[in-house]
């Protein structure tokens, strides 16, 4: 899907085709699609391509005049989960998941490309004009308020997941429960994505504040900076969130591993004293003569009074 957007009396609209000054949003593109931009802005097809592999990794590079930055953008999704009556508890909490994928820039003579592989909510706010000030026109101030708002989203799911953690451990103070669990297992994934493309972004991010790959004024480099500081917040809060939640799933472990160890206790003392009475009646049960007080009441008494002082030793 391509998208044209342009700031006009200091707004952002959508305009019908390409424009000199526009931005262009591209969404999981077809081959036509990315055929046109090819021929239309002499835009690299690799370029274009770059973001549509899961597996991008983060890189800025140069090619004919035209630059391109890949990164990723962290990416929060709801868990359905399917209850056997198809209802859910007043107390239960949603289960969410999150993880990165890439998306591209290209900074071109005249226009700003972003390409993703499916709808990408860093671009949607620009495009409902959510974020205020923008102005297409300046290229490289576009491009670093598109980094901005990267490392903004980052800050606000790592919030979100330092506050899930504090919930499902809350829970587990409760009463042990597998579901609980997993969203902390969940959780602690998601930090090792973050971590992983935060270290990468700030990579890239340190390549163009060099400036050999884009341009750099005064307002650019303040902006840069900005970026950066977000960025290394956002890692700094994602290695500390991640040492976290691993302490929390080992101290949880051990618990469980404790618990397990009482369940065993019990069973074992109620197998010893269950024990010391069948071995009473196995003696009266046997054909041999002589045994001291046959009469019915007194095996059964035995037994109970040795199985007491057992389960009070």
């Amino acid at each position: 899907m391509l998208e044209f957007f342009k700031t006009v009396n200091n707004k952002i609209v959508r305009v019908d085709d390409v424009e000199d000054g526009c931005w262009i949003s591209i969404t999981a593109p077809t081959e036509a699609e990315i055929s046109r931009l090819e021929h239309a802005l002499s835009v690299d097809r690799d370029f274009i391509r770059a973001a549509l592999d899961e597996e991008e990794t983060s890189r800025v590079e140069s090619e004919d005049g035209q630059t391109l930055i890949v990164l990723d953008y962290p990416v929060s999704e709801k868990i359905e989960e399917k209850g056997t009556l198809g209802s859910r508890k007043k107390h239960d909490v949603e289960s969410f998941s999150y993880y990165t994928l890439p998306m591209s820039i290209i900074l071109t003579d005249k226009n700003v490309i972003t390409v993703s592989l499916t709808q990408n909510p860093i671009t949607d706010d620009f495009a409902r004009g959510v974020v205020k000030g923008i102005k297409t026109q300046f290229k490289t101030q576009f491009i670093f308020y598109i980094l901005l708002r990267v490392a903004g989203k980052y800050l606000q799911y790592l919030k979100q997941i330092d506050k899930l953690s504090n919930f499902m451990e809350t829970r587990l103070r409760q009463a042990m429960q597998n579901k609980e669990l997993f969203q902390l297992l969940d959780l602690e994934k998601s930090l090792v994505y973050f971590s992983t493309s935060l270290k990468s972004t700030e990579s890239v991010l340190n390549k163009l504040q060099r400036g050999h790959f884009i341009k750099l004024y005064d307002e650019d480099q303040d902006l840069l900076e900005d970026v950066i500081i977000e960025v290394n917040q956002a890692i700094e809060m994602s290695g500390i969130y991640s040492r976290v939640l691993s302490g929390t799933a080992d101290s949880f472990a051990t618990v469980i591993s404790n618990n397990l160890n009482n369940v065993m206790k019990v069973l074992t003392v109620i197998t010893v004293v269950l024990a010391v009475p069948n071995m009473v009646f196995s003696f009266y049960g046997m054909n041999v003569d002589d045994l001291p007080f046959t009469r019915t009441w007194f095996p059964f008494a035995l037994g109970l009074v040795l199985a007491v002082i057992v389960g009070w030793i």
